[in-house]
């Protein structure tokens, strides 16, 4: 007991001092320590402190050093630093681009009524306006064999007709397995609009790379510290790019940031490139995306501490979970058919977030999961494996009295429930068969297995409680584990708004609080009894067998 009691503690002693960690890189990130004196000649000051007449210019190239040609498509000839502003321009595409090739676009800032090209204190960045991904396969009707390009295509000509411009919705001429060039409809600018002194000595390695400075005698003065915000790319924001596609519309959008904020942005920019240099996808990449740019500031330190509490009772659960089915030796009061339904359950839940490609931060914890839950279905039944020749041979263990009247309970509540839970099953997966479009059959039938655990799956967990009440007994039940769980689903309803998923996987988050509750009142119901002798021949309050006094 010592051991456990000391492995928990040192665990959660390393989480104590990985979050204080944290919290101090992120002060390191978020604080600039200042110049003390103007006067002094480390400072760098910046150059809007002048209030210059500046203007910002788009160009768009097909290579990133402009080579080969530019063409304007936005300027903003009064540009204020301090004005907030957003504008949609139409690009012309050309035929490169057109043809699975790649678009640039060169932001710059640079002195009003001067050209970007002969300003000596010009500013400028590379934004990349095309992104390869592997194109999302077209869903049919299983039954009639429609699919969607006519509906695209409908919605191209009506486009075209109504907006002037034609779309990227029209039939692809690609391998569904290539990696076609999709537009990024959205251009996000920031500028710094704090009036900073930057110390020489006390410069930021992340700010260096964006900073340009030049010298009036001997002061040294920064030019604007231009920023694109590669975060606000998301997935959903593409649009996929053809041969038909002339011309595509592009939403830019300004607005001052604060030094701080652009630093943050920087490292978490850097962070995501890092992932995608790991082998994260543009999906994987988008969800964690989605995290920084959908919430504010405060919101974000928040979602960070709740991870992080999320990942240390995921682990405690885990290990709580994995102790207790290790010692367990006899299934009384468990119901054996609660535990073959969450395994099932979770190894569907599992295809399914796998056939819908979410994210790894979902998808990985799934499949840990599923594991477990096979451990746990070989302990329940008491399953043996033998190896002879290669080929395995099964063995399972005979039930004891006490072990037999659980499962007869355990199978009288699973005969209630099969009368109300098949018949809903087949109807929804007859109905999506008819009025819903999948990619394959295979998407179909475990679409609608998944929509069976999720909508219905929480009646398999009435066996437990049907067993619970018959017994009038919670005391078999791995309650650290369970507590751990219990808020780990109050967490996941946290991030059921932050972290994109299926709507249907968001909602069981909120049906297992239901069942933790009743669970929990159960619990309050039936209070342990722990001078009871339990299943191991063990209780907790039998005193040591001592010798009686002699009067």
């Amino acid at each position: 007991m010592f051991l456990k009691t000391s492995f928990t503690t040192l665990v959660v002693g390393v989480f104590v001092v990985y979050v204080l960690h944290t919290c101090w890189v992120m002060y390191g990130i978020v604080y600039t320590k200042p110049c003390d004196s103007p006067q002094k000649d480390t400072c760098i000051t910046p150059y809007l402190a002048g209030n210059p007449k500046l203007q910002l210019s788009i160009y768009t190239t097909l290579q990133s050093n402009a080579n080969g040609g530019h063409a304007l498509i936005f300027k903003e000839e009064e540009f204020d630093v301090n004005s907030k502003f957003e504008r949609t321009v139409n690009v012309s595409l050309p035929k490169k681009t057109r043809n699975n090739g790649t678009l640039y676009a060169l932001v710059f800032v640079h002195q009003a009524g001067v050209s970007p090209w002969q300003d000596p204190r010009q500013v400028h960045l590379v934004a990349q306006l095309t992104t390869y991904m592997v194109p999302k396969p077209p869903e049919i009707s299983l039954i009639s064999g429609e699919d969607d390009a006519q509906d695209q295509k409908q919605e191209s000509q009506n486009a075209k007709r109504h907006e002037g411009s034609a779309t990227a919705k029209g039939d692809a001429t690609s391998s569904p397995d290539r990696p076609v060039s999709h537009w990024r409809s959205r251009l996000t600018l920031n500028i710094v609009s704090d009036h900073f002194l930057f110390d020489r000595g006390y410069l930021p390695s992340d700010v260096h790379r964006y900073l340009r400075v030049f010298q009036t005698g001997k002061k040294m003065v920064y030019l604007p510290l231009l920023f694109v915000d590669e975060l606000s790319n998301r997935v959903k924001d593409l649009v996929e790019i053809n041969n038909t596609s002339s011309e595509l519309p592009l939403f830019i959008s300004y607005d001052s940031i604060s030094l701080g904020r652009l630093r943050f942005w920087i490292h978490m920019q850097d962070a995501v490139y890092s992932l995608q240099q790991f082998g994260f996808t543009e999906k994987d990449a988008d969800e964690i995306k989605g995290i920084f740019v959908d919430t504010n500031l405060y919101f974000l330190a928040l979602t960070f501490f709740v991870a992080a509490f999320h990942l240390l009772f995921d682990f405690l659960a885990f290990k709580n979970d994995i102790s207790f089915w290790k010692q367990k030796k006899s299934m009384v009061g468990m119901s054996s058919k609660a535990v073959l339904w969450r395994c099932f359950s979770t190894i569907v839940i599992f295809l399914y977030l796998l056939d819908e490609q979410t994210s790894l931060l979902v998808l990985i914890p799934a499949g840990i999961g599923s594991i477990i839950e096979v451990w746990k279905v070989k302990k329940a039944l008491k399953i043996q494996v033998f190896w002879k020749g290669g080929k395995p041979t099964f063995l399972f263990g005979k039930l004891d009295e006490s072990e037999r009247r659980t499962e007869e309970y355990d199978t009288l509540a699973m005969k209630y429930l099969s009368y109300l839970l098949y018949p809903l099953c087949v109807g929804g997966a007859i109905y999506a068969l008819i009025f819903l479009r999948y990619k394959s059959w295979y998407s179909w039938l475990i679409n609608s297995l998944v929509n069976g655990v999720y909508a219905f799956g929480f009646l398999f967990m009435l066996p437990q409680l049907f067993v619970n009440y018959k017994l009038k007994s919670v005391a078999h039940l791995p309650w650290k584990a369970f507590m751990y769980k219990a808020f780990n689903t109050f967490i996941d309803d946290v991030f059921a708004f932050i972290i994109t998923m299926p709507t249907s996987h968001r909602l069981a988050c909120f049906r297992d609080d239901v069942v933790f509750l009743i669970y929990l009142y159960q619990r309050w119901l039936y209070p342990v009894d722990k001078s009871r002798v339990n299943e191991y021949g063990v209780s907790y309050d039998e005193k040591p067998k001592g010798k009686p006094h002699k009067d």
